[in-house]
């Protein structure tokens, strides 16, 4: 791999995982309602769970919906129904207790394992693993450039998710209120909800 497609490689990981999507928004969420280590779990789960399926698709996984095309519809399905569910989840949160250093939430964060399955319900963690590997890996070294874009994907996730945790917890600071804070969840949950339009008019 040359180093402009390097770095074009790069930008586009970069600009693809800080920007908003159900992964960032499900991680702001969790930053306001439980706290930067009690999103850990679920930080950590999108950081192993979506450059191992960046690696399984460019392996051939993806050729499944050629073979299979009814189990693209499937997969469509799940993602709606799932994202709905978690959007829910968000929506009905129990408010933190500002004012007390106990969390009385009887609502949990994602686990890792959690959040690791769900990269496989995410449509944008879909576009970018397909866009990636169909635009960065050259059929003269097509494992070795997949193993790459994995890693790459594997360094950029965690600082680009990090800062959606941790941008949670400071608002969480900020918007002393428990009526915002339900507000902030109910935005939260309609941004997971609009993030289903790749999915519904694909």
């Amino acid at each position: 791999m040359s180093l402009d497609v390097l770095l074009s490689l790069l930008i586009f990981i970069a600009v693809g995982s800080i920007t908003p999507g159900p992964n960032n928004i499900m991680l702001l969420a969790s930053g306001m309602n439980y706290g930067v280590l009690r999103t850990l779990p679920h930080l950590f789960g999108i950081w192993v769970g979506f450059p191992l399926m960046i690696l399984l698709v460019g392996l051939g996984l993806a050729k499944l919906f050629d073979i299979y095309p009814a189990s693209l519809l499937i997969l469509k399905i799940i993602s709606t129904f799932y994202l709905l569910y978690l959007a829910w989840k968000i929506a009905t949160a129990a408010t933190p207790k500002l004012n007390s250093s106990e969390i009385e939430n009887q609502s949990k964060p994602l686990t890792f394992l959690e959040a690791a399955v769900f990269q496989w319900v995410n449509p944008k963690g879909w576009t970018m693993a397909l866009t990636a590997i169909s635009l960065y890996t050259p059929p003269d070294h097509p494992v070795s450039s997949i193993f790459l874009v994995t890693f790459i994907f594997f360094c950029v996730s965690i600082p680009s998710a990090g800062i959606w945790v941790i941008l949670g917890h400071k608002l969480r600071n900020l918007i002393a209120d428990e009526k915002k804070i339900r507000l902030f969840n109910l935005i939260c949950a309609g941004l997971l909800v609009a993030s289903l339009y790749p999915i519904v008019f694909s």
